[in-house]
């Protein structure tokens, strides 16, 4: 079964995401935990957490459909030594919020080298930060997204994924999240059949299938390799309908969160009924 969703809105509180989940037809959905733009945020309250569970479970929304996004502004990899604490202290605190909401996943970009490092030392810090918030926190999962490449990010290469989780010392709780625009961006044919399956055949000699917990499900603005992360609504971009159809009739990616984060919230109900159309 397929659990398609929307990255929602929490705007008055964590607690309304479930129900903006329920009114596009959502069977999973993503979400901020706090203020994606800003270091410091206010603690979630006793209501929030209550209210939030309890959305979750008259909506029917299983925690391992729910895929909540660290903030922007974290750089687990940061060349200088002051601002990589700052982002680590921020990302211990996005998988306390997780605790507390009783999620079971942290979607987070890896990080970026800024030119002052070498890309595997950044692609080693990325790895320790992931270990100090594991080690500080239990049944949180750490989700990697593959990056489209642009600028100095790092995880756009399937290896610079399976460099991270080679260095993570909790294998159980490192997973990876895919997202179709990133992917194709980064250089991986996903528009064709033959291409598609070679992709995935790659994930899985290079990263390992079993790591696999979310997709992204995004079309794109900017043509194949072109390195540039711009989202598309479906069907609307370079990518076409192909890949989606392609997911939507592969039983691996049957029970995991598949959240669509494109540009138009106005037409999600539509989209999220259209990839379930796609199912033979």
């Amino acid at each position: 079964m397929k659990y398609i969703g929307a990255h929602v809105s929490t705007s008055g509180g964590v607690e309304n995401a479930p129900q903006n989940a329920q009114s596009i037809g959502a069977k999973a959905f993503a979400m901020f935990s706090r203020n994606q733009r800003r270091w410091v945020s206010k603690p979630l309250t006793d209501k929030n957490i209550t209210r939030f569970k309890e959305h979750c479970k008259k909506g029917g929304y299983d925690p391992r459909h729910i895929l909540p996004h660290d903030s922007y502004l974290i750089n687990l990899g940061h060349p200088e030594d002051q601002a990589l604490e700052k982002s680590r202290t921020a990302f211990l605190d996005e998988m306390h919020r997780c605790e507390q909401l009783g999620l079971k996943y942290l979607n987070f970009h890896p990080g970026s080298h800024l030119n002052k490092i070498d890309p595997d030392l950044c692609l080693e810090r990325i790895a320790q930060s992931i270990n100090l918030a594991l080690d500080k926190t239990t049944d949180v999962t750490a989700v990697i997204e593959n990056t489209a490449g642009q600028g100095t990010n790092m995880g756009h290469q399937f290896e610079h994924l399976a460099r991270i989780i080679e260095n993570v010392q909790d294998k159980d709780r490192v997973g990876v999240c895919l997202d179709t625009c990133h992917t194709y961006s980064a250089g991986y044919d996903i528009k064709t059949a033959a291409g598609f399956e070679k992709t995935l055949q790659a994930f899985d000699d290079i990263v390992g299938f079993g790591y696999m917990k979310a997709m992204h499900l995004n079309d794109s603005k900017k043509a194949f390799e072109s390195r540039v992360d711009r989202h598309e609504s479906i069907g609307k971009g370079s990518l076409g309908i192909a890949p989606f159809k392609f997911i939507m009739n592969d039983s691996r990616f049957d029970h995991i969160p598949m959240v669509l984060e494109t540009p138009d919230p106005a037409i999600w109900a539509e989209e999220i009924q259209l990839l379930y159309r796609l199912i033979d």
